[in-house]
């Protein structure tokens, strides 16, 4: 495939778009990649990094090499995401404390149109679909329930979570930075990143790094098998997903840290005429649509350029 430069700019955009969702516990920059349509090429070109590419490197040269590894692709996806990432987990922070229902709108906006453009993708619907839809569903709706285990703050711990966490995250549907608040390691990786403490940091790209090529040769495997399967999955992962980006929740759990500050430990999803506080209703429907909008030009771009 040919490229130019404005389609690797496009490219680090979408990327952007993957770290700033990943950077919101609840969201999966899985589902912008997809929606985005590089997800497929994403996976196939994490899976082909193998000892035959690197022998490659030896035999012919770097510049076979990175064409191989399609090198170009994954410098554009990586530096959106990583800009990303590291910028906005510092913005989600502040608006997940300040105004938890006006960034849990946009986002349940954007995860409702991501449902109607994955679902929209399965070709054929029979009862192996339908039974994957409801099992998705069931798991991410599952996972959304469980409660923060306690902090640990080993660097084993911190290599598994970052290869758990990894998965998650190319996973639409399922938030990596979620399933790093289940595991109790969200905090210790934000400290990491604001406190540049670089040994954890090196641990937990260790981590995900042996996860992400681990789960891409399965994901692979399952599209080239599996197609209309794995997209009733993939969608199911997305709609149980709901539950946790739900706006209005009440508080049932607090987790308090060693400096005294609290945080929710568990939550449940309340109607939004319940909900103790202003529930900001008018602005919060203005940003679902917002969200929804923000996958339909996602889609568009990404449909022009496959």
């Amino acid at each position: 495939m040919q490229r130019h430069l404005s389609d690797y700019l496009i490219i680090s955009l979408k990327g952007l778009a993957m770290g700033a969702a990943d950077a919101v516990p609840g969201v999966s920059g899985g589902t912008i990649a997809f929606i985005s349509g590089i997800y497929e090429e994403l996976i196939s070109t994490i899976s082909n990094v193998n000892l035959s590419l690197f022998k490659t490197l030896f035999q012919k040269g770097i510049k076979t090499f990175w064409e191989q590894a399609n090198g170009n692709f994954i410098l554009a996806l990586l530096s959106g995401i990583i800009i990303s990432f590291v910028s906005f987990m510092k913005l989600a922070k502040y608006f997940l404390e300040h105004h938890p229902v006006l960034i849990w709108s946009f986002f349940f906006g954007l995860i409702i149109a991501s449902i109607f453009f994955v679902g929209k993708q399965i070709t054929k619907w029979n009862i192996l679909t339908v039974i994957s839809l409801i099992i998705g569903t069931g798991i991410a709706y599952y996972i959304s329930t469980l409660a923060s285990l306690s902090s640990n703050d080993s660097s084993l711990f911190l290599f598994f979570a970052g290869a758990i966490a990894i998965c998650a995250m190319i996973l639409p549907g399922i938030s990596g930075s979620f399933i790093l608040i289940i595991l109790g390691a969200y905090k210790m990786l934000s400290d990491a990143i604001h406190d540049f403490n670089i040994k954890n940091l090196i641990v937990f790209i260790g981590g995900a790094v042996v996860g992400l090529l681990g789960f891409s040769h399965l994901l692979k495997w399952l599209f080239k098998n599996y197609h209309n399967v794995t997209l009733a999955l993939l969608t199911g992962f997305i709609f149980g997903s709901l539950n946790k980006v739900w706006p209005w929740k009440e508080t049932l759990t607090w987790h308090t840290d060693s400096k005294g500050i609290e945080t929710p430990l568990l939550q449940k999803s309340i109607s939004p005429f319940s909900f103790e506080g202003e529930n900001q209703i008018a602005f919060a429907i203005i940003l679902m649509i917002l969200g929804f909008l923000t996958i339909f030009i996602l889609e568009k771009l990404g449909s022009k350029k496959q």
